[in-house]
């Protein structure tokens, strides 16, 4: 099928069942730390520009639940400011296709679906995105 690399949060209960439901449709995934991959600006917004700036962040994320980051309320400098210094608050998993260079941020599993093609067993919910369970959270490792 397809060869795609893989950004995620080392840990994740979340990116694991992503990472489950792409393999069980044949995808092979080259795994990589979102937290510690040397992002640059222009890398960054190769993944995040064509979608609109709130939804370039972790909801997840602890600073934005506590309310210190509105994403609502970044422009894209300071959006990206933020990203780039505290990468736990993008939006995961980032994906890229080694086919084509074709990007894709978040897991809802229609648009993965639409983009890659996924087994329908094993995404018979709307989305996977997020985490895994919404009492407990995935620790932070050490970068």
């Amino acid at each position: 099928m397809t060869h795609l690399v893989f950004f995620e949060k080392p840990g994740c209960g979340g990116n694991a069942r992503q990472r489950v439901a792409l393999e069980a449709a044949g995808h092979t995934l080259e795994r990589r730390s979102l937290l510690t991959e040397p992002w640059t600006r222009a890398a960054l917004l190769a993944f995040l520009q064509p979608l609109p700036v709130a939804e370039w962040f972790n909801r997840a994320a602890p600073r934005i639940k506590t309310g210190d980051v509105v994403p609502e309320a970044q422009s894209v400098d300071s959006a990206l400011a933020l990203l780039l210094a505290e990468p736990l608050l993008i939006r995961r998993p980032l994906m890229q296709r080694t086919d084509d260079g074709s990007r894709h941020v978040g897991f809802d599993t229609a648009a993965v679906d639409a983009w890659v093609g996924l087994n329908r067993a094993s995404t018979a919910r709307s989305s996977l995105e997020g985490c895994a369970s919404p009492v407990e959270h995935c620790a932070t490792p050490a970068v």
